[in-house]
């Protein structure tokens, strides 16, 4: 099984709970209220751990919540290190009004990181033993737009695959500087790196072969919500539809569709199930000694699911699609 891990830069402790109705000024009386372990890489190592995944999360944590952080993990059961640093890690609230069932997302822009707890964060990178690593969330105060890059060359350096999954600034520079395995644009982000809209199928799927084509990331997985997801390789693309549902949150959907794809690394395009050969038939002896009988018919290709995008369609709560090819 190969080793994974997963580094957060800028992780939160989630609190979530409910409400009648959000109205500005009044004091608003909450239900149900949750704390758990948040930021991208952290919300992929869990779902990693559920899926049986051996995982390792490293991530950034300090000041008065940092142990709070660190005893939630231990509380859930997964395997982590924190890298220590002075600032506080920031606490996210998600509040659920039930008069409209809408959700209202508070995350704060995360702790000031030093230089010096940067390089620690290059240093434990150019030390890791993994096979493949997960970069996933936003870069908190402090760190520079190419900070990813920095780490992709790092783990290139001791020959560890990167997945990536962030936007905005961070997201270009990773890109223009190469080097990554699996990059997972939602349709905003993909928008972005190509710099227009993408208005139909053609120029998404355009979009996302510029990336491949480029040699920016090997493999492209772009989702698209309840309109399902798409994953482009050299030479291979699949697009599978989602079918309308109404979901309960969007709280780490998008890291669930990476701890889904990452569960099981490999050219995921690639390695498709080919055709599946019927049972082959007896056939009687014929009497006559020239007589040589048909051989067996074989089925058409079997239409299999690849696991892995299966698996993340189901994790980020999307039904199970047919697929429809689109080249």
């Amino acid at each position: 099984m190969p080793r994974i891990a997963t580094l957060t830069l800028n992780p939160a402790i989630d609190a979530s709970g409910e409400t009648e109705a959000v109205i500005h000024t009044a004091k608003l009386r909450t239900t149900s209220l949750r704390h758990a372990p948040g930021g991208g890489g952290l919300n992929v190592a869990q779902v990693l751990t559920r899926l049986g995944a051996g995982c390792e999360a490293l991530y950034l944590a300090g000041g008065i919540t940092g142990p709070v952080l660190q005893g939630l993990l231990d509380r859930a059961g997964h395997q982590h290190r924190a890298l220590d640093i002075a600032g506080d890690t920031r606490i996210s609230l998600n509040i659920t009004e039930h008069s409209t069932g809408h959700e209202y997302r508070f995350v704060p822009e995360g702790p000031l990181v030093s230089a010096a707890e940067a390089e620690d964060v290059l240093a434990e990178v150019a030390a890791l033993e993994a096979d493949w690593l997960v970069l996933s969330g936003s870069l908190p105060r402090g760190l520079p737009d190419d900070f990813y890059a920095a780490i992709i060359k790092a783990a290139r350096a001791r020959q560890i695959a990167v997945v990536l999954d962030t936007s905005g600034p961070p997201l270009m520079a990773a890109l223009a500087a190469g080097g990554i395995r699996l990059v997972k644009p939602n349709l905003a982000e993909l928008a972005q790196v190509a710099g227009h809209p993408l208005e139909t199928d053609a120029d998404i799927l355009a979009a996302a072969r510029a990336i491949v084509d480029k040699g920016c990331a090997q493999s492209v997985a772009v989702s698209m919500g309840d309109a399902g997801a798409l994953l482009v390789e050299a030479g291979h693309s699949l697009r599978l539809p989602a079918i309308p549902v109404s979901p309960k949150s969007a709280v780490g959907a998008g890291d669930s569709f990476v701890a889904a794809m990452t569960s099981r690394p490999r050219p995921w395009l690639a390695q498709r199930p080919g055709p599946a050969p019927r049972p082959r038939r007896r056939h009687r002896r014929h009497p006559h000694p020239g007589h040589r009988p048909l051989p067996p018919r074989r089925c058409r290709a079997s239409g299999r699911h690849p696991r892995p995008l299966r698996a993340a369609l189901r994790l980020a709560k999307m039904p199970l699609p047919m697929f429809a090819a689109i080249t």
